[in-house]
């Protein structure tokens, strides 16, 4: 078995960005993650097998399905409940149950601005003081010139696909107004002036 099969079977399809805050020792055990918006478990494969306290909500019943198997193969002790068919808007969970939540490709899904405040409100509420919000996002940034405003947020990309998108300082307000602090710079990379996705990392105090 190749090193890269070792590597691809170990974390499988991990966003990048999420893989550089396991580098930096932010996501450690024994911390409770969410994966809001978790689709079929790709960003939790290397957090079940290490055995994290992991949980996940998709509003897709079939990508729940596919993620409690996944954990049923790799973290068979965790209970089923952990995975949840509902909206990032409407989260079942308590008050500060989270050390780690984890946002990767959702928040551009949003209908509206009040939508869009209602997925990070939500977010922000079931995570612990202290806790982080990784969020990677589309955003206007470095392509204004290239997107075309349909209404509100939304915007008609280069590639044809409409969506939410926000830009520095929507970010920065949002961060202002939910008390939390930036843990690193806003990241945002161009994909052949196609899209562009923002790393959004903050704290909450």
């Amino acid at each position: 078995m190749t090193s890269h099969t070792n590597l691809q079977e170990r974390f499988g399809n991990l966003d990048i960005y999420l893989f550089d805050q396991l580098l930096k020792g932010r996501i450690s055990p024994p911390m409770r993650v969410l994966d809001a918006g978790c689709g079929a478990g790709r960003n939790i494969v290397y957090l079940l097998r290490e055995g994290y306290e992991v949980f996940g909500v998709d509003q897709s019943a079939e990508a729940v399905d596919h993620t409690r198997a996944l954990a049923s193969q790799l973290a068979p002790n965790l209970p089923h409940g952990n995975f949840r068919v509902e909206a990032v808007e409407e989260l079942s969970f308590p008050d500060a149950d989270f050390d780690f939540v984890i946002s990767s490709a959702v928040l551009h899904f949003a209908c509206s601005e009040l939508h869009w405040r209602r997925m990070v409100c939500e977010m922000w509420r079931v995570l612990k003081p202290g806790g982080i919000l990784f969020a990677r996002l589309a955003s206007t940034i470095g392509i204004e010139q290239l997107v075309e405003r349909i209404e509100e947020r939304r915007f008609r990309l280069p590639d044809g696909s409409e969506l939410f998108l926000v830009d520095e300082n929507m970010l920065a307000h949002a961060t202002e107004s939910c008390g939390g602090a930036l843990i690193e710079p806003i990241k945002s990379v161009v994909v052949e002036g196609r899209r562009s996705m923002a790393v959004w990392c903050l704290m909450k105090g």
